[in-house]
């Protein structure tokens, strides 16, 4: 039935309903006796009332709204109809009767037929919202699920799961720490108490499953209530954005596993959005890396700063062809640039930088595998070190203004190739700052969570294949950070640049990565080493068991932002470097042998004394 036979029928239907209240009006006013004059006028009574009230309805858009979502807004919108229908037809009741043109017709038929219309409409809007929400009924497949929090997300979750035919949950009760909303019940399921009671709940009420449904509890008190709810065994699952209830209703879609960033704990990152816009807006900026998990994050964040133009610059076509595409979806206005190159090819790198004279570049293109960068250090250095140089070099000869480049804390005291690349690429960016108009940073962070190549994603594919999940070592710990926290301080660092710095994110705590395997198969409802188990496999070539953020000469300042720090630059010339990665370069083009490897690693450990690669030790 299209939307034209659905408002016929609905019209047609309140004119049927109008008409009867205006008839058993006239019955109730005269107890079912209605005598002339009074009789005559009940078909101009009925004129009156149901065109007025059809015309109102219409104006009001009453047969706008979605019945079957109906709330008390709709309700309410109907009975401010129904009242300024009555009124409207008792005033030309009244004028119309004044002049004669009808036989009397009593206000008090208007007053009576306002109350029955409203009724008689109501429950018929109210019988279809019926139909079309059949509760579901419990059945032994669902799981019995407890919803923390009884507030708007909370009951627009237990609607949701009540109303759902295809959803395998059933709420069985509710805790919520509001002490004014104990023993009270919504939609049928009861509030058992706080989170106090949590242990206690789940244990009576044979809990299989965790819903936490307040969107608006900062990340400090998320990470706590995910923290109890481990503790009971049970599966955990989430609604963790307050834009989930801008469109005033939840589906099954959003409510969604916990992810390894709520058990993290900080609070958002507040960025400095003038600084940002300043320095970025009406600017050819360029993204090194662009298809990858940091790149493409700095594509989406810088494409809201309205720059004049993006360069999209990657090896992998797939990958920068999927970045473009999106973008141009999110931002159809914005000039870009897809560019295909290989950052080790200076000819092509020069000729980007001479055809579109970028002004800000963001290096985010790196190897960082750390095992598998020991089994290829040659390509390692040709990638991380010769390529970098090849941009930086570029930037300083076509004056860019800002070049910040992408690093990591494996840089600091490296014990891997990786590790070791990149502290060589932070020297040479401050080196060359020196001589340089172009401003040259570099930012330093840990782990990225959700990054292609992370543990953390491996760790859940482990789990839902049945295990087992594998873990290095016992005491390894790592520094972490979400993908969109730490490209929005890389952003904001950028904006910090005077040259030379060493910018260094604040990453909270090490988190054990032991302790992570452990809580993801918890919060799936698992328990480890009995449903799913967590062998431990050895440390890798080139990882240690502690990441550190700072090199004992750097110390840390702290900048305009209370999360980024600043290490104080290493002092050296720029001349010997170049000699010294001359040496290097020529090396990677010798044939491979593995006496090569071991001299380029011992260049390596020369270039970066702390470094203790193999063969240096």
């Amino acid at each position: 039935m299209n939307r034209k036979h659905r408002l016929f029928i609905s019209i047609l239907l309140d004119a049927m309903l109008l008409a009867l209240a205006v008839i058993f009006s006239y019955l109730i006013r005269f107890e079912a006796e209605v005598s002339e004059p009074f009789l005559a006028g009940i078909p101009y009574a009925l004129l009156m009332v149901v065109g007025c009230s059809l015309a109102v309805f219409i104006r009001l858009k009453i047969y706008n709204c979605s019945w079957q979502y109906a709330s008390t807004r709709e309700l309410l919108l109907l009975t401010k109809a129904a009242a300024l229908a009555m009124v409207t037809s008792w005033v030309l009741s009244f004028g119309s009767g004044a002049l004669g043109l009808h036989p009397p017709i009593p206000s008090s038929i208007f007053i009576l037929a306002g109350l029955l219309s409203l009724t008689a409409m109501g429950a018929s809007r109210m019988a279809w919202y019926v139909y079309r929400h059949d509760t579901v009924k419990y059945q032994p497949h669902h799981k019995r699920t407890l919803v923390i929090g009884a507030g708007s997300a909370g009951r627009l979750v237990v609607k949701e799961l009540l109303e759902s035919p295809d959803t395998t949950l059933y709420p069985v009760a509710f805790l919520d720490d509001d002490p004014r909303k104990q023993k009270l019940t919504v939609m049928g399921v009861p509030i058992v108490g706080t989170r106090a009671v949590l242990q206690q709940t789940v244990q009576a009420y044979k809990i299989e499953l965790i819903i936490i449904a307040i969107p608006s509890l900062e990340k400090r008190g998320v990470a706590e209530l995910i923290g109890l709810c481990k503790r009971t065994g049970v599966q955990v699952k989430m609604l963790p954005r307050v834009s989930d209830m801008i469109e005033g209703k939840v589906t099954i879609e959003h409510i969604r596993d916990v992810q390894v960033e709520d058990l993290l704990g900080r609070d958002s990152v507040e960025i400095n959005l003038q600084e940002i816009s300043a320095y970025l807006q009406d600017k050819v900026v360029l993204v090194t890396g662009a298809g990858g998990s940091i790149g493409s994050e700095l594509c989406r964040q810088i494409s809201a700063f309205h720059p004049g133009s993006l360069l999209l610059l990657g090896h992998g076509e797939n990958s920068i062809y999927a970045i473009e595409q999106e973008l141009r979806r999110s931002f159809p206005h914005l000039e870009l640039h897809p560019i295909i190159a290989d950052i080790q090819d200076r000819n092509r790198i020069e000729s980007v930088f001479q055809m579109y004279r970028p002004g800000i570049v963001f290096h985010a293109a790196a190897h960082k595998h750390v095992p598998l960068m020991e089994q290829n250090a040659v390509e390692a250095i040709k990638n991380n070190i010769f390529g970098t140089k090849n941009l930086a070099e570029c930037a300083d000869t076509y004056q860019v203004e800002r070049f910040v480049s992408i690093s990591t804390d494996k840089a600091v005291n490296p014990t891997s190739v990786m590790g070791a690349t990149k502290r060589i690429t932070e020297l040479m960016i401050q080196s060359l700052d020196k001589q340089s108009m172009t401003k040259f940073v570099a930012v330093r962070f840990g782990n990225v969570l959700g990054s292609r190549g992370s543990v953390i994603p491996l760790f859940k594919q482990q789990i839902r294949e049945g295990g087992p999940v594998t873990v290095t070592h016992p005491e390894m710990v790592r520094y972490f950070m979400t993908i969109s926290e730490a490209v929005q301080l890389v952003i904001q660092a950028g904006a910090f640049a005077e040259g030379g710095e060493i910018f260094i994110l604040d990453m909270g705590k090490p988190v054990k990565i032991a302790d992570l395997a452990h809580d993801l198969i918890r919060l799936s409802g698992l328990e480890p080493g009995t449903d799913i188990q967590v062998v431990y496999t050895g440390i890798r070539p080139g990882e240690k068991l502690f990441e550190e953020i700072l090199t004992q000469e750097e110390g840390a300042t702290a900048s305009k932002h209370q999360r980024i720090y600043v290490g104080k630059p290493t002092d050296f010339s720029y001349e010997d470097f170049s000699y010294v990665l001359r040496r290097l370069e020529q090396m990677t083009h010798s044939s491979y042998t593995p006496s090569l490897n071991e001299e380029l690693l011992s260049l390596l450990h020369h270039i970066v004394p702390s470094y203790q690669g193999v063969g240096t030790r």
